[in-house]
């Protein structure tokens, strides 16, 4: 088995890429689209992904909830 993917396996050493980064942020999309249940529309979901995906800041409210 070692010996079929050698070539893959010596290429991996030259350019030591992995798909971490790309898992991580489709786990975390995951778990948002699973916490996003009872948004009443897509766009409702979309901003949420936005919005914890790249940290941005909350959306200013009229209103204070103390």
């Amino acid at each position: 088995m070692v010996r079929r993917h050698e070539e893959n396996i010596l290429t991996w050493f030259h350019v030591p890429i992995n798909n971490g980064v790309v898992e991580g942020h489709n786990n975390k999309a995951k778990v948002i689209s699973h916490k996003a249940y009872g948004f009443r529309t897509a766009d409702n979901f979309i901003c949420n992904l936005y919005h914890c995906m790249v940290n941005l800041p909350a959306i200013p409210l009229m209103h204070r909830f103390v």
